[in-house]
């Protein structure tokens, strides 16, 4: 599962929880999942350099 789908799965989850602790645990693992897909970008946009590699 790549980390969009997983941060839609999330997404989907907490508009249907009820349960307010669900949805603190819910909205926990989306911003975890936000998080860490801000990281894969980070170091993507630092792996694609417009400069020569040499």
């Amino acid at each position: 599962m790549s980390i969009d789908q997983h941060i839609e799965e999330l997404r989907a989850e907490l508009r249907n929880a009820v349960d307010r602790t669900e949805r603190g645990e819910i909205m926990e693992a989306l911003e975890m999942a936000l998080a860490e897909r801000e990281v894969i970008w980070a170091e993507l946009e630092g792996q694609l350099s417009a400069e020569p590699p040499f």
